[in-house]
């Protein structure tokens, strides 16, 4: 099974950055865990919003990485 799930981590105005980078994941759950996991050191890192894709396909975001 190919790893096809990524996060587009991108800037406050919706720019892609080149880094840092999402790895690629097997499924869903694993692409969410990792997010999960990694936001406030990908905030820290100038990380504003990410969107999750399956391959090519947006499945949803973007999704704020602030504190609420």
């Amino acid at each position: 099974m190919p790893m096809t799930w990524t996060w587009r981590l991108e800037s406050a105005d919706g720019q892609p950055l080149d880094e840092p980078a999402s790895p690629a994941h097997q499924n869903q759950s694993d692409a969410e865990s990792w997010l999960g996991e990694q936001w406030r050191e990908l905030a820290d890192a100038g990380v504003a919003q990410a969107s999750l894709y399956d391959g090519e396909r947006k499945v949803y975001g973007p999704m704020p990485l602030a504190e609420s």
